[in-house]
């Protein structure tokens, strides 16, 4: 089964420790802007919300790229581009549906998460969890461990059930 990033608004605090952890990863510099996940920062609404490539099942990235530089790997199941046979022609950006997707101005040439080789620097760094790494059947369990804890909790504020004795 493949693993995939689940990104958690809810627990984002906005520290932004997984850009700086990505672009050290990738490029030895601690910089956001070359970061393969992004902290979007909702001031009006006062939510920090993590994002990234989502390594679509059918993703448009990799059927638009004219050089094939973008391709899925079999092994993670993470789709990467080959930065040697990309050509810039941001092909791939435009129709990546979650801006996912970054241009190397000094490469000439886009970058994006690749999971790491199946072990995300990100992860490792987020200590509240609003980014995890875990297989997609482990995310309806999670929900569901989520919600008995919201439904013990208002039993506890209503003194009701075994958290209100």
């Amino acid at each position: 089964m493949t693993k995939k990033l689940f990104f958690n608004p809810a627990r984002c605090t906005g520290c932004r420790a997984c850009e700086v952890a990505c672009s050290f990863r990738k490029e030895r510099v601690f910089s956001p802007e070359l970061s393969r996940i992004r902290v979007v920062k909702l001031d009006e609404d006062g939510v920090d919300i993590p994002t990234g490539c989502e390594h679509c099942e059918g993703a448009p990235c990799i059927h638009i790229c004219p050089t094939r530089a973008v391709r899925r790997k079999a092994d993670t199941g993470a789709v990467v581009v080959d930065a040697d046979a990309c050509i810039g022609c941001k092909q791939c950006m435009v129709v990546c549906p979650f801006g996912a997707i970054h241009f190397d101005c000094d490469r000439r040439a886009v970058f994006k998460c690749d999971l790491c080789d199946g072990d995300p620097e990100c992860v490792k760094w987020c200590f509240t969890g609003g980014v995890t790494y875990g297989e997609t059947a482990e995310l309806p369990a999670g929900k569901r461990h989520r919600t008995a804890r919201r439904h013990v909790k208002a039993q506890a504020a209503r003194g009701k059930g075994r958290a209100g004795a």
